[in-house]
C-alpha cells in the first residue's frame, strides 16, 4: 500500500513561504520519520513526497532525504519554469532516480491562465522527454487552462492533485462539471487524480457528511483506475490527523472489490508514476 502525497519540511532552511507560524499545527520541523511512524501504522509500505515550497534548492533537499529512506519511492519537485535553460535544469533533476515529477504551485499563484501560457512550452516539454509527470495543485478555475495545456502537450502526463479542492462555498455542480469534462477530454493513461487534501478544505473538519459527498462526487467521476489514495500529511493535521483520514477512507473503500482498492492504495501511483 502506498501514500501518493505527503511531506516533510525544515524550517530554518528558509524558503516555505506560506508555512507562516500563525499555522500552528504544523509550524514544525517534520522529518520523513515522522510520516514512517504514522503510515506504517496503517499498513502503508511507501510513499510519494512532494515539494512545499518553490525553489530548485528544497527539490534537492527532497532528493537527499529520499535516497536515504527506501520507503520513499519516489519524488514530486519544483523547477524555475521561466528560466531561458529550464531544459537543462530539468534534465539534471531528472538525473535523479527519485525525481518522478515536478509541480509549480497554482494555487498560490495570482492568475489562473498561467499554466497556459507560451512561455511554459519549453518546461512541459523536457517533462514529457524525460517522462515526468506533472502534479496539477489546482481548484476549479484552474481547470479550464489545465485543458488547454494538456492539449498543447499530448505527450505530458498529468495528475490533479487533492481533487481539485473543493470549497463549501461553491457549487459543487460546478466543481463536479469541470472535473467530469478534464476527465472525459483526456484518457486514463495520462490522466488521473489524487483523493488526498480534502479535509483541509472542509470550513468545519466536523462536516464528514460533506466530506463523504466530495469523495462520492471524485469515484463517480474517476472509477476507481484512475484515483490514488494519499494523506496530505502533514498538512491535514490542520483539520484532522492521518488515523481519521485513513479510516475515513478504508470505510468507503471497504465498499470495491479487492482490485479495486488495491488500485487506489497503491498499484494506480506505481504504474502511472512507474515507480
Amino acid at each position: 500500500m502506498m501514500d501518493a502525497h505527503f511531506h516533510c519540511w525544515q524550517l530554518d532552511r528558509g524558503d516555505y513561504g506560506w508555512l507562516t507560524p500563525e499555522l500552528k499545527a504544523i509550524y514544525r520541523d517534520v522529518r520523513i520519520q515522522d510520516w514512517w511512524q504514522h503510515a506504517r501504522a496503517h499498513g502503508v509500505t511507501a510513499g510519494l513526497l512532494v515539494q512545499a515550497a518553490p525553489t530548485e534548492a528544497e527539490t534537492e533537499f527532497l532528493l537527499s532525504q529520499a535516497q536515504t529512506h527506501p520507503q520513499v519511492l519516489g519524488v514530486v519537485g519544483w523547477v524555475d519554469w521561466l528560466a531561458s535553460d529550464v531544459d537543462q535544469r530539468i534534465a539534471r533533476l531528472a538525473a535523479h532516480p527519485k525525481l518522478v515529477g515536478l509541480r509549480p504551485m497554482l494555487q498560490d499563484l495570482p492568475e489562473p491562465h498561467w499554466i497556459a501560457q507560451d512561455a511554459l512550452h519549453p518546461a512541459l516539454a523536457a517533462m514529457a522527454q524525460q517522462g515526468l509527470v506533472f502534479d496539477a495543485l489546482v481548484r476549479t478555475e484552474h481547470l479550464p487552462h489545465l485543458d488547454r495545456m494538456m492539449r498543447a502537450h499530448p505527450d505530458l502526463k498529468v495528475v490533479v492533485d487533492h481533487g481539485a479542492k473543493p470549497s463549501p462555498s461553491q457549487e459543487l455542480a460546478e466543481w463536479a462539471a469541470a472535473l467530469r469534462h478534464l476527465a472525459q477530454s483526456h484518457g486514463p493513461h495520462r490522466l488521473v487524480c489524487k483523493v488526498s487534501g480534502l479535509w483541509t478544505e472542509l470550513s468545519d473538519p466536523q462536516d464528514t457528511r460533506r466530506l463523504q459527498h466530495w469523495w462520492e462526487t471524485l469515484f463517480d467521476i474517476w472509477g476507481a483506475q484512475r484515483l490514488l489514495w494519499g494523506s496530505d500529511w502533514p498538512v491535514l493535521e490542520l483539520a484532522s490527523d492521518f488515523d481519521q483520514w485513513r479510516r475515513f477512507s478504508l470505510e468507503r473503500l471497504a465498499l470495491l472489490s479487492p482490485a479495486q482498492r488495491d488500485a487506489v492504495l497503491g498499484g494506480n501511483a506505481i504504474r502511472f508514476y512507474g515507480l
